[in-house]
């Protein structure tokens, strides 16, 4: 996603992007799913529910990281 579009929960993909690149430095070891449930939050783009949030999904957005940072 390009800056200025919209993210939703559905968009684990484009939010766990968005998240990296925003907290480079951030040891995904470290990230808590509340770390990812605020900063998700905080995205300039982020147009959802806060309160559609469930394990699921931000499990989803923090794998989709997990998996950027550690490539196969």
């Amino acid at each position: 996603m390009d800056e200025g579009d919209v993210y939703t929960w559905e968009d684990s993909y484009a939010i766990a992007q968005a998240l990296r690149k925003r907290f480079p430095e951030a040891d995904i070891d470290q990230v808590s799913l509340g770390m990812i449930y605020q900063w998700t939050l905080e995205l300039a783009g982020f147009d959802d529910d806060p309160q559609l949030a469930n394990q699921e999904i931000l499990t989803a957005i923090y794998l989709e990281w997990f998996e950027e940072v550690n490539p196969l």
